[in-house]
């Protein structure tokens, strides 16, 4: 066989193992016995029956759009299925800088996508046992707890900073630059300690601002991120562009620290980076953690219409997990539709930046 038919076939069993988890997810949200308020309620407004009438993933299509509004308020538990009731739960929020923020509550969901994103990391790069530093957002977010956990998976420890990113989207709202920059060097101060108190730390996860913050202070100190003890660097963000991938493995890290996009947020979990191919001139592909999250690329007039190879479209989020069913929610961001890989047999989205038609409304913070 070739590589091809290799990949071929490899994505028709992704593809059937995808419509399975799409029929058992829709069976558990839409049963009276284990689903949510939320959705047994929805679905009184459906001109059909998802307990009959979706029976593969395509048949998702049927539903109308998911409204983020919808997380917005309370209460929060009509969205925990009844299967569920009583276990120790979580509320993520994001946004959030004006208005009542959105949230999602958790359960298991962030230990089970970061413990499946750990299976990627190459343990080389990110050595077992190893501790963590967490340079990132903290407070009400998915984020810290799920590095902690990652970290703790992995045999180590992790160390966090504080970091409130609505008070730097505050600020620059308010035009007070000089201000960011303050509050910049503060979350910088902290990881400088952090990493000068002897506590081992080999691995990180941060934001490419934050990653370049941090690498021209070491530098600016006689040191670098190599030199501090870092080997392995999981990091994401809407900058993280190919020209700054570049920059970053090129000038800020050497070849000896190993760097890895990843794409996500509080509905979709860690959509991680294709394997790094020189021959990619930095490319940066993602592939969503199928078939717990789906993303399509579709047409930005028609959103049940996935665009061709290459082309150009929004990014489409579905996410079938027993905590949380998300029938297709168009994300902020657009990108192109990239064929499937070995290791991820599943269609990817590169490109990935803000959707055009809000790209000039987007406030990217100190992270």
């Amino acid at each position: 066989m070739t590589d091809n038919s290799n990949l071929d076939e490899l994505v028709k069993q992704n593809q059937e193992a995808l419509d399975a988890h799409t029929r058992e997810h829709v069976q558990w949200h839409f049963n009276p016995e284990t689903g949510s308020p939320y959705w047994l309620e929805k679905a009184k407004s459906f001109d059909f029956d998802p307990l009959t009438d979706v029976n593969c993933f395509e048949d998702l299509n049927k539903f109308p759009l998911f409204e983020d509004d919808e997380l917005r308020g309370g209460p929060v538990d009509r969205w925990i299925p009844k299967a569920l009731r009583g276990k120790p739960t979580y509320v993520f929020e994001t946004g959030g800088t004006t208005g009542i923020p959105k949230s999602r509550v958790v359960i298991d969901d962030f230990r089970i996508d970061y413990e499946n994103f750990s299976d990627t990391l190459p343990d080389e790069s990110f050595p077992k046992g190893a501790n963590w530093l967490m340079l990132g957002p903290s407070g009400p977010r998915r984020l810290r707890l799920a590095v902690e956990h990652l970290a703790q998976y992995r045999g180590g420890i992790s160390f966090c900073v504080d970091l409130d990113p609505r008070w730097v989207v505050k600020l620059i709202k308010k035009g007070k630059i000089d201000e960011v920059k303050e509050y910049s060097a503060h979350v910088i101060d902290q990881a400088m300690t952090i990493l000068s108190a002897g506590h081992e730390i080999k691995c990180m996860f941060t934001t490419p601002k934050l990653l370049e913050a941090l690498a021209m202070r070491l530098m600016d100190e006689g040191s670098s991120i190599e030199e501090a003890g870092i080997k392995g660097i999981f990091c994401g963000g809407t900058e993280f562009t190919q020209q700054w991938y570049r920059f970053a493995r090129e000038e800020l890290l050497g070849e000896n620290v190993y760097i890895t996009p990843t794409y996500g947020n509080t509905l979709m979990g860690l959509a991680c980076g294709r394997p790094f191919d020189p021959a990619d001139n930095y490319k940066i592909t993602y592939y969503a953690p199928q078939p717990r999250a789906v993303i399509r690329v579709v047409d930005f007039d028609d959103h049940t219409k996935v665009v061709g190879y290459g082309e150009t479209g929004r990014v489409k989020l579905f996410t079938m997990t027993k905590e949380l069913f998300i029938p297709g929610f168009l994300e902020r961001d657009e990108g192109e539709r990239e064929v499937p890989h070995m290791k991820y047999p599943w269609d990817g989205v590169s490109g990935v930046r803000p959707f055009h038609e809000i790209a000039a409304s987007t406030t990217v913070g100190v992270y």
